[in-house]
């Protein structure tokens, strides 16, 4: 099949996932959005919103809607890596044997991931990055495609513990969840109080995911546009030449190079998933709020003043 043809495919694909996830869903579209986006891409994200928001029905639907492989690990203060990853056990015949941890799935949310230690957390650094996991010196590949699906409550400190920016950076997306109009909850208080439960139809294989990764990554991008990408990274580093003054007055430190890719490739699959066979630079800003917010670090200044990680990257625009 010609990478047009796969393009074409891929719009198809994305509005009959669209259509399967709206059956449990009501409203949420830029979330939906950027979560098929980060799948398409090879990604991970992380989802951020006040209880109550469907952040994890959501995953759960759109892996239904995916017909991948699911699981859900619930991070708790004392949740080990070993409860992730999975452990080393001697059987019968005393000889040392692997068992699987939940890791090893195609969709993995990590539910409430703040909820749990540095230490815990540091065991999906070698999954999300090589898609793989080492467990007593030995090397065992995931299985394709891979994804994590982290959900995070803002509101509530108390036994947290926050993300490293190390890891931070490893999530492709941030996608905050707002609340639903009155009309979408209106809707969702009739939907989910009668005795009926919407079924979600697989519309996408694993190969198909995976063929659709390589297409978006086969997509030409003109030089401009990829300049202009790491360009609009580059003056998110406070005392640059790049930078401007309020990147000066409110960030401590900007996003790295790794911002710089995943804007490139956001943008490819934003055009893709809207028929453009090549990306611009509306693309590039299509998705840059969600691939900058979580990557830059504000000062005390900023925090005093009540200024927001989306009103600093979109002055940048």
């Amino acid at each position: 099949m010609s990478d047009v043809a796969q393009i074409e495919k891929l719009v198809k694909s994305y509005h009959q996932l669209k259509s399967e996830i709206s059956k449990v869903i009501v409203g949420q579209h830029d979330a939906i959005d950027h979560v098929l986006l980060s799948v398409f891409c090879g990604g991970h994200s992380l989802l951020v919103g006040v209880p109550g928001l469907a952040k994890t029905l959501l995953v759960h639907t759109v892996a239904e809607a995916l017909g991948l492989n699911f699981k859900r690990i619930q991070f708790t203060p004392d949740l080990m890596p070993s409860d992730i990853l999975g452990s080393e056990i001697l059987d019968e015949s005393r000889h040392f044997k692997f068992i699987k941890g939940p890791i090893f799935s195609n969709i993995i949310l990590a539910d409430e991931i703040n909820r749990t230690p540095p230490k815990t957390q540091a065991a999906l650094l070698e999954a999300m990055q090589e898609r793989s996991v080492t467990i007593a010196g030995h090397n065992y590949k995931l299985e394709l495609p891979f994804f994590v699906l982290a959900t995070q409550n803002p509101i509530e400190q108390e036994g947290t513990y926050p993300l490293p920016e190390a890891q931070l950076d490893r999530f492709m997306f941030s996608i905050y969840l707002t609340y639903p109009t009155n009309k979408e909850e209106v809707l969702i208080a009739k939907n989910t109080t009668n005795d009926s439960t919407p079924s979600i139809n697989p519309i996408l294989t694993s190969n198909d995911i995976i063929d659709f990764q390589h297409v978006i990554r086969r997509i030409p991008i003109a030089d401009n546009v990829v300049e202009y990408a790491v360009n609009l990274v580059g003056k998110t580093r406070p005392n640059t030449k790049y930078s401007t003054t309020m990147i000066n007055n409110y960030i401590d430190w900007g996003a790295g190079p790794r911002a710089s890719q995943n804007l490139v490739l956001g943008a490819k699959a934003y055009g893709a998933i809207h028929g453009k066979y090549s990306p611009d630079i509306e693309d590039v800003q299509a998705v840059a709020l969600g691939i900058l917010c979580h990557r830059i670090v504000k000062n005390y200044k900023a925090e005093a003043e009540g200024i927001t990680e989306s009103e600093i990257i979109e002055s940048l625009f």
